[in-house]
């Protein structure tokens, strides 16, 4: 299962969020017609979350923990309120009735919603940041890049690590109910007696308010629907069930912040009844025509995946996302998409990977949503 890690302001916010077992980020700015980048990328966030996800709270150089996704209506996220997606303000008085969280007129800034509990434990005491990469050093990738972000996500190995390190700094304090903060069902009934579909989340709204004249405008939109789209789990999905997804992964974690590189979608898929990973996905969109080198930078992030965690890359798909593929880029795949490796010994076996899939998208506008064509499929 993945983990997620929440930054606060406060260690009063972490009393209330634990007791409420609900978590909301804060909109800063909202715009009026169109939604920015780091809002689609939260959304996006939004839109992977699972139900038995664990959940961690950072504040202060300090990581407090352990929460876990649950479901109200087999859901874990939700909108605060009927098009909480679509940017522009609203009064409270107005709303007020309508929302999930509704204490005061902040809440209005908090427009997705997710839902979790204790698991075991929310234990008010935490652990400092050094102590927890310093307790599994090569578990830790994205952890190091919690920078002047929201919340960030964690793969299952970063995510075991992290629970690892919290669980053993309070095996002590287990039996004691003073040592984590309590839980009270009141905000999770009211989400499940309000709900209705209005408060589903899906990616529509965010693509439609990131189209103009008929074309999308920030590839992060694009990204939501597709996330969307293999969340889903559509028996038509040509990109194929995932059990983990998430977006902007850091592909060189040991570079200072303002030079990573990140890749758009990656993820993992498990062998059918095990928890054991069968094969890592990668894509990279383009919003407009693709040019002949994002293949190249696919293929270093085919190298990456094969170096990093699969060490074999017949583990690895990978797929090029733009409004359009030009004949030369079908032509520089074929040519450039390319890698031998050997397995076995005695005899040694010489194997060829060409697996870099390409895909157009078209926005529809009478539907409100993406459509993807794969071309050119690999012969």
């Amino acid at each position: 299962m993945a983990g997620y890690i929440f930054t606060l302001d406060s260690i009063d916010s972490l009393k209330k969020i634990a007791e409420t077992g609900v978590y909301s980020t804060k909109f800063k700015n909202i715009p009026e017609k169109s939604w920015r980048t780091p809002h689609e990328g939260t959304f996006v966030d939004y839109l992977s979350m699972k139900s038995e996800d664990n959940v961690y709270f950072f504040h202060k150089r300090k990581i407090y923990g352990i929460g876990k996704l649950i479901n109200i209506h087999n859901q874990c996220i939700f909108l605060n309120f009927p098009d909480a997606d679509k940017p522009g303000t609203t009064t409270f008085d107005v709303m007020k009735d309508k929302m999930l969280l509704n204490e005061s007129k902040e809440d209005l800034n908090k427009r997705f919603v997710c839902t979790f509990k204790g698991e075991p434990f929310l234990f008010k005491k935490g652990v400092d940041m050094d102590e927890v990469l310093s307790s599994n050093p090569n578990a830790f990738k994205m952890l190091r890049a919690l920078w002047k972000l929201s919340f960030i996500k964690i793969d299952e190995t970063e995510n075991k690590a992290l629970f690892d390190c919290i669980l053993k700094a309070n095996e002590s304090r287990m039996d004691g109910k003073e040592n984590s903060y309590p839980f009270d069902r009141k905000v999770h009934e009211r989400i499940k007696n309000k709900y209705t579909p209005e408060y589903s989340v899906t990616s529509k709204n965010i693509v439609k308010c990131a189209v103009k004249n008929n074309n999308i405008q920030h590839e992060m939109a694009i990204e939501a629907a597709i996330v969307d789209y293999i969340s889903r789990n559509d028996s038509n999905n040509i990109y194929g069930k995932w059990d983990y997804v998430s977006h902007q992964v850091i592909a060189s974690p040991f570079k200072p912040i303002d030079y990573m590189d990140k890749m758009d979608v990656f993820g993992y898929r498990y062998i059918k009844g095990y928890n054991t990973i069968s094969k890592y996905l990668i894509i990279e969109i383009k919003k407009d025509a693709a040019n002949i080198e994002v293949v190249d930078q696919a293929m270093k992030y085919v190298d990456w995946i094969e170096q990093e965690y699969s060490h074999d890359y017949s583990m690895i798909e990978a797929f090029i996302v733009a409004s359009c593929i030009p004949d030369e880029v079908v032509k520089k795949r074929n040519e450039s998409a390319l890698r031998f490796y050997t397995k076995g010994r005695n005899p040694v076996e010489t194997l060829r990977w060409k697996n870099l899939r390409l895909v157009e998208y078209q926005y529809n506008q009478k539907e409100n949503h993406i459509i993807f064509k794969e071309i050119a499929p690999i012969e």
